[in-house]
This record gives C-alpha cells, structure tokens and sequence, in this order.
C-alpha cells in the first residue's frame, strides 16, 4: 500500500497494467454488473441538470425507465447509483457498431454539456472506497476485462497511467505526480533488488 496525503492506494494500482481494449469487451461493464454506476453526492444534482441534453442520446427504454423511475437509486449497500434497465444495463447505455457506449460522455464530447461522464466510471478499473479519515484507492479485477489486463501488459501501462484524467479530476495534479513519483521509486527499488 502507498498513502497519499489521506489516500491509501493499492500496489495494484501502480504494479499492474490495464488498457480497455473496447474492440474486444464491447462496453460490457455499461451493461453487466449488479448495480448502476456509483455516484458522487454533487453528481446527482448535475445528472438531474445534464439530463435533457443527455436524453437525446439515449434509448427509448432508457427514457421510460429514468422517466418512470428516476435518473438514480439508491443500492443495496446504500450507495446512489445510475439507474438501470432491464436489471441490468445502465440506463445511460446506449449502442453503436455493437459497442456499449455513454450517452453522458457522447453529450460531453458533442459539447452539449461540461460533465463527463460519473467519476467513477471514468475512474474505471480503479474503485474508491471512502472511509471517515481516508478513501482506500484499489484496482478492481473484473473478469470482463481480461482483455485490457493483456493490453495493458503488451503496452506496458500502470493502472494509475491508464486512468490518469480521471485521477486528476478526482484528486488534482499535486496527487497524481506524487503518486507517479512513489511508483517511480518502487520500480527503481524492485530493480535494484534484483
């Protein structure tokens, strides 16, 4: 474990290596899992204001379904998460060429909006975890992306590389170079070691 001003991260994180290899998994994690994606308190109040320009890019189930229900639930762990369809795919799904894709990324990137897309998502293969004095930072292993472990490991990219916008948008720059930093001596110390 590494802590980080009042981080602890995983090793994983700077030890492993992880690519989304989109042509390969085809957006699964948009549409398996056992709940939506989780959300940041201030993310619900900018879901309810990005949603009528988000709700162009989604599918007609999708719309029935937040309209019915809601844009998000809460889980049964307590956290508010994207709402689903079909128990199962994220209501903000929808499909291009057979590929999952974010109806809230492609509004962001048609600049129709200025939020990406849920941190978490784009946090994605690493989780976080809040606790009262820290938030533990670990890299979730999801069978679904065996794929990006194997482009990863040919690319020779860290986790923490891969995701790196999304860990300046979480944490800011000062975390991400102190966290580049510390993998940077791991590796130098692993290499003298051996």
């Amino acid at each position: 474990m590494l802590q980080i001003d009042n981080k602890i991260v995983s090793m994983d994180i700077a030890e492993k290596k992880f690519i989304c290899d989109v042509s390969k998994c085809k957006g699964a994690c948009c549409i398996q899992g056992d709940a939506g994606a989780p959300l940041e308190e201030d993310e619900v109040k900018t879901l309810e204001e990005v949603y009528p320009y988000v709700k162009p890019y989604m599918r007609p189930e999708a719309i029935e379904v937040t309209e019915r229900e809601g844009l998000h639930y809460v889980d049964e762990e307590g956290d508010t998460v994207t709402m689903l369809v079909n128990g199962k795919e994220c209501a903000y799904t929808f499909f291009e060429n057979g590929v999952a894709k974010c109806a809230i990324e492609k509004a962001y990137h048609n600049k129709k909006i200025k939020f990406r897309k849920p941190v978490s998502c784009h946090l994605y293969p690493v989780r976080i975890k809040k606790y009262s004095d820290f938030d533990a930072v670990n890299y979730d292993i999801w069978e679904l992306c065996d794929a990006a472990r194997t482009l990863g490991e040919k690319e020779d990219v860290p986790v923490f590389r891969f995701v790196k916008d999304a860990l300046v948008r979480k944490y800011g720059k000062d975390f991400y170079n102190k966290l580049e930093v510390a993998h940077d001596h791991y590796v130098k110390d692993k290499k003298e070691v051996k």
